[in-house]
């Protein structure tokens, strides 16, 4: 990576960016599973149900232009899973492979880990996403479940790979707090 790299909480400022990288997946890419980009305000209305939620939201400056961003969300609604989140990370396209994901994703991580939650998992969208399951890898994650064939887009069946990350003590302790 060449530039100056900054990881910072979301800014409404930031939206249309975000909207223009996300719509780019659905339309380009097999990450998403929505068929349609949702629009500024549907992805605002997102962001501000996320940041309620007391969840992290950031985003990567490079060089003062938005290269990505990335957030935490509930796994599941139910109660007993309140200490376990699910990550998001979209890059703009041309930004892949440059050395943004890695602290974009950690700073979500560390900002989990900080506020007492205990799993992380990954949702990816299709089994040949080897760039994104390879670099949930490094970043710790493992590989838990395979569902098959799930999901239709792009004429064609699509699986969902479960990644897992423990968080802190992971599930060896009791949790500390009363998320």
């Amino acid at each position: 990576m060449t530039g100056s790299l900054e990881i910072r909480p979301v800014a409404d400022m930031d939206m249309t960016a975000i909207q223009l990288i996300y719509a780019h997946h659905v339309m380009h890419g097999l990450a998403s599973w929505e068929l349609t980009p949702p629009d500024v305000a549907e992805l605002t209305a997102r962001r501000n149900h996320t940041l309620e939620g007391g969840y992290p939201y950031v985003v990567a400056m490079l060089d003062g232009q938005l290269a990505g961003y990335a957030h935490a969300g509930p796994y599941r609604l139910r109660p007993a899973y309140r200490f376990t989140v699910e990550n998001t990370i979209y890059l703009r396209s041309e930004q892949q492979g440059k050395s943004i994901a890695r602290p974009l994703l950690q700073r979500v991580i560390d900002e989990c880990t900080d506020r007492g939650y205990r799993q992380m998992i990954a949702v990816i969208g299709d089994s040949g996403n080897h760039a994104s399951i390879r670099f949930h890898e490094k970043m710790g994650f493992r590989q838990v479940g395979l569902l098959e064939g799930i999901g239709w887009k792009a004429e064609r069946w699509l699986d969902s790979v479960m990644m897992q990350l423990n968080l802190g003590p992971g599930n060896s302790a009791p949790p500390q707090t009363t998320n």
